[in-house]
């Protein structure tokens, strides 16, 4: 399986049969959205969205006609199962800034969590719905969504072998508060692989949990 960061929370997460899935697509600047990353022009299988905000939800720049996969419960698209957790953008159970799905799918026997725009820290009811998980793709900026110290227990709490993180500030996204570096502080393990992809098989994760950092490729 390779994963592929876009940029903002939208990753290209390729399957070993050629299956392509993208989570979150956002709106480009260059369509007068909220953030800098240059327009999506990949095709997909599946494109899952976690909520409705433009910098989430843009589906019309990806081709290939995606089976598109929205809001809590059981979803299938192109032989994946796809389970939408619930969730909530702030502190206020979405009063302030709506609802949020959190999606937990399997590629090539990696299992997948996507944490979408989460505001808040999560039960342990809902970590237990989450189950086991290889891969946490993090929103990590903070600002409108979780605040790191409250990540970085949820982290702990989830204890995932790789975490990549996403939606945090750079030229590219100026309204939250961390960097990738911020969340990175204080990890054991952290590996700058100089790319926008990099390659996971069950064979290969890491024991203890390992940051990523990935660069955007648009």
């Amino acid at each position: 399986m390779k994963v592929k960061w876009l940029g903002h929370a939208s990753f290209l997460i390729t399957a070993d049969n050629g299956t392509r899935v993208i989570t979150d697509p956002y709106q480009s600047s260059a369509d007068g959205g909220m953030v800098g990353y240059a327009k999506i022009n990949e095709s997909a299988d599946v494109v899952a969205v976690s909520h409705e905000h433009g910098d989430h939800n843009y589906v019309s720049d990806v081709s290939g006609n995606p089976a598109v996969v929205r809001g809590v419960g059981s979803h299938q698209a192109a032989g994946i199962d796809f389970r939408g957790v619930e969730s909530y953008h702030d502190t206020a159970q979405g009063a302030q800034r709506g609802p949020n799905t959190l999606f937990c799918f399997t590629v090539d026997d990696v299992r997948i969590c996507h944490l979408g725009d989460l505001g808040h820290q999560l039960s342990q009811a809902t970590l237990d719905e989450i189950g086991e998980v290889d891969l946490l793709l993090a929103v990590a900026g903070g600002g409108p969504t979780i605040d790191l110290p409250e990540l970085n227990q949820l982290v702990e709490n989830i204890s995932p072998r790789v975490v990549i993180p996403m939606h945090f500030t750079n030229e590219n996204c100026t309204y939250t508060r961390y960097t990738a570096d911020d969340f990175a502080l204080g990890k054991a393990s952290v590996r700058r692989p100089a790319s926008s992809e990099t390659s996971l098989s069950p064979s290969q994760l890491p024991q203890t949990t390992e940051v990523v950092i990935l660069d955007h490729a648009l």
